[in-house]
């Protein structure tokens, strides 16, 4: 298994997903997919739309394996939501 490096800064890593996913990307998964994930390589605009988000980018890896994936849950600002509750769970 190949390891793979980041070639951006977490900020710009953040800034250009969120760029394509709003330009390009939003406008073609948010019907009929709320709450599912998409993987977008920030250097292509490729994506990949699942049910989690190991599917997302493995699926992603397969079209193109020197991607580097941004994630996003479909119709939320973040994957994964932490709160008071989620916490509760763990104690």
């Amino acid at each position: 298994m190949a390891v793979r490096q980041p070639r951006y800064s977490k900020e710009e890593f953040a800034q250009r997903g969120k760029a394509i996913y709003e330009d390009q990307v939003r406008s073609q998964v948010e019907e009929g997919n709320y709450g599912k994930i998409v993987a977008i390589d920030i250097e292509t605009g490729a994506f990949e739309v699942a049910d989690t988000p190991m599917l997302a980018v493995d699926r992603l890896y397969e079209r193109e394996p020197d991607a580097q994936p941004w994630v996003i849950r479909i119709g939320h600002r973040a994957v994964f939501r932490f709160s008071s509750r989620s916490l509760r769970k763990l104690l």
